[in-house]
């Protein structure tokens, strides 16, 4: 009976699939207006003529955005398990959420999410042993819609004051408040205009940095300008904050201040693109005088303060070191400088992150873009390794340097983090916090592979997929990557790909070029005229699922985000056949004009810029996604996504590259945007809105790959 209802099913989603595939080549796209817009590089004209798209303010552009969403969302309510699917979506992702607790003025602080609240709450605990737990910041009562979202936060010394910052509508443009713990009172204090920020307290005030207020009427490319540092006194109004650090003869240089845990040091970074920059600090004896030391030339080499001994600052930098080491640096002498643990080159371990606590130093490594963790004197002696679960990523190492007791979490692409206790005296560990999960994570496995990539590089991908599976080229398969910006890709946990995999899925996560997995030769390998680099490898990982009969071309969908949404664009136009399914998320699509919006001008170590020179403008017009559709192609079944207040990636480069790609490929496959409203680059969307947005992703990727799911 269950096999005669299968078939039936079975044949009802064909039925459905082959109207839906007749519906695509009818699909029709919102008119977008072209322009006569041209501009000339090096001799070279550039037709551009969707730059009126660049205006999201626009009516114009507004009735796009809203003829395209009604498009989108027409058919992919047309999808027949997508009902089914949200459900069961929904059903994974309800389950109890716990971060890594941290200590502060003797009490204990964590997040947790009982299951489906659109942000996690802040709980307070009196004390490490104090079984009561009481809520301290709910921010699912910032807003009644959910787009103010928590962003940040930063508690004073003596725990007695939370500062917190907030974004509203997923916007980069940051307020902080704060509030007076023991009886949870609001503070009068309001800081706005805060970007690319931390809060970071000093006696009865904090540090933060912000921008000027915008004029009104300036173009994307005039704000982002003259980053400035600030301290705040509680109690005074924001034009009293006074004016710590800034430079007025460099425009777009940013500066993030920080302290050392225990107030005794001020620390300014100084950059001026994505990687490398300049290092500063001031002793904190007078909040009246800051007198400050460079302790680091920029901006070849990046640097950052983990602690101090006496005036010993430790500084984990990969100067003379592409793996990381950690340095002590004399304040009162910076020329005098030693290690303290050496560069793993040998070992090919990239060092991360460095903690000081119970007086021993905790040092997180990657290798083979998995986690590792090493104990180590104060002197840097080698005192032992921890224990971990398997394959996976380490988070938090929370705790202060006269701390006996830490926490940190292991994830994995199964294990959705569990929260680990650490006696720091006998390192040994248990488990403080497990999530209880509706599935089974020892049904599933992970292989990690070493592909050839065109050059002959040898390249990391890990493969997560159900036991028992079958390699015979036949398998649905979904292929993420990154590849840039030295941001390493290591184990994480998905909820909503769990529902992927459950149905037979596999997914593959490329370690390329760009990225920081093996150092900074590996992240500057896959940088300006060496970015092509990054696409081969991601070519060259699609080849290898498709040798090894993983799956095949009809049955390979491909997803990046932001830079990685670039490297999505540019291999579904370079290798359109190898693909079936695109999903370009908040992409970086028009590599001659990037640097012309809010802050991507400091992308440019990574990219180049299309006025440094021919060569460069060559290179970039080259592989730049809007600028290599071309007229006819079948290019896969495109999912592109965007937000209309995403100003980090400003959504004009989606606009762009979409309205494009509806005029000019080939109608045998859908090529659809989903324009999220009142949202941004991505971080602190409420989980509803993520829930709907990975059901419309997995949606379009499963039918598009020929997949009949089946929900219990």
């Amino acid at each position: 009976m269950k096999a005669k209802l299968f078939v039936v099913i079975f044949a009802s989603l064909l039925f459905t699939f082959s109207c839906m595939q007749k519906r695509t080549a009818e699909l029709k796209y919102p008119i977008a207006r072209q322009m006569d817009t041209v501009d000339t590089y090096f001799g070279h004209k550039v037709a551009d003529p969707y730059r009126w798209l660049e205006d999201d303010n626009s009516t114009e552009t507004k009735n796009w955005v809203e003829g395209e969403n009604k498009l989108t969302f027409n058919y992919l309510s047309k999808i027949p398990f997508r009902k089914k699917l949200h459900e069961r979506i929904s059903l994974l992702w309800n389950y109890p959420k716990f971060g890594v607790p941290f200590q502060k003025g003797g009490r204990l602080f964590y997040f947790e999410n009982s299951g489906l609240q659109n942000q996690s709450v802040l709980y307070m605990q009196q004390s490490i042993t104090d079984t009561i737990a009481k809520v301290l910041l709910d921010p699912n009562k910032l807003s009644k819609d959910g787009t103010v979202a928590l962003t940040g936060l930063g508690i004073s010394k003596n725990g007695k004051y939370l500062a917190y910052s907030v974004a509203r509508g997923g916007s980069d443009w940051n307020e902080i408040f704060v509030m007076e713990i023991a009886n949870r009172k609001l503070l009068d204090d309001h800081i706005k205009w805060v970007k690319f920020s931390g809060i970071s307290w000093y006696g009865n005030g904090f540090f933060y940095s912000s921008y000027d207020i915008p004029k009104k009427g300036d173009e994307l490319s005039q704000q982002n300008r003259f980053h400035k540092v600030y301290y705040h006194q509680l109690g005074t109004l924001q034009k009293d904050d006074r004016l710590i650090f800034h430079n007025e003869h460099f425009p777009l240089r940013n500066y993030y201040a920080y302290t050392t845990r225990d107030e005794k040091y001020l620390i300014v970074s100084e950059s001026e693109s994505t990687s490398g920059n300049a290092l500063y600090a001031a002793q904190l004896t007078d909040k009246k005088q800051f007198s400050f030391v460079k302790l680091a030339e920029g901006f070849k080499y990046d640097y950052s303060v983990v602690g101090h001994l006496g005036k010993q600052l430790l500084v984990l930098t990969n100067k003379e070191a592409p793996f990381y080491k950690l340095i002590s640096i004399d304040f009162d002498n910076p020329q005098q400088q030693k290690d303290l643990l050496a560069e793993k080159e040998t070992d090919k371990e990239v060092l991360q992150a460095v903690d000081l606590v119970g007086g021993k130093i905790f040092a997180q490594y990657l290798k083979d873009a998995s986690s590792r963790g090493y104990f180590y004197d104060l002197r840097g002696k080698f005192l032992g390794e921890l224990s971990l679960p398997g394959i996976g990523t380490l988070g938090g190492f929370n705790g202060e340097p006269t701390n006996n007791t830490s926490f940190y979490s292991f994830t994995s692409f199964t294990d959705p983090g569990t929260i680990y206790k650490l006696d720091i005296a006998t390192e040994k560990t248990a488990v403080y916090r497990k999530p209880s999960l509706k599935f089974n994570p020892a049904d599933y496995e992970t292989k990690q592979v070493f592909y050839t990539s065109k050059d002959s590089t040898k390249v990391p991908m890990f493969i997560t997929y159900k036991k028992g599976l079958k390699r015979d080229g036949n398998n649905p398969t979904l292929l993420y990557a990154y590849g840039g910006f030295n941001i390493s890709l290591s184990p994480g946990f998905s909820v909503s790909r769990m529902a992927f995999l459950e149905q037979g899925g596999i997914y593959a996560m490329a370690n390329l070029r760009g990225g920081g997995e093996y150092g900074e030769d590996w992240h500057l390998a896959g940088t300006k005229m060496h970015k092509q680099n990054v696409f081969d490898d991601f070519i060259a990982a699609a080849h290898y699922l498709i040798n090894e009969k993983f799956s095949s071309s009809n049955k390979l969908a491909i997803m990046g985000g932001s830079n990685g949404g670039l490297l999505i664009g540019a291999c579904m136009t370079q290798q359109p056949q190898l693909f079936k399914v695109a999903i370009p998320m908040v992409g970086v699509m028009d590599m001659l004009r990037y640097q012309k919006f809010t802050i991507g001008w400091a992308w440019a170590s990574d990219y180049g810029r299309s006025d440094d020179s021919e060569k460069m403008f060559n290179y970039l017009y080259a592989y730049s996604p809007l600028h290599n559709i071309h007229q006819g192609v079948v290019y896969p079944a495109t999912l592109s996504l965007t937000a209309d207040h995403d100003d980090r990636v400003v959504p004009a480069h989606t606009f762009k590259f979409m309205a494009t790609l509806q005029e000019k490929a080939s109608h045998k496959r859908p090529a659809l945007v989903r324009i999220e409203t009142k949202a941004g680059h991505g971080a602190g969307k409420p989980t509803s809105k993520q829930i709907d947005e990975a059901t419309d992703i997995y949606s379009f990727i499963m039918f598009q790959l020929g997949m009949t799911p089946q929900f219990e």
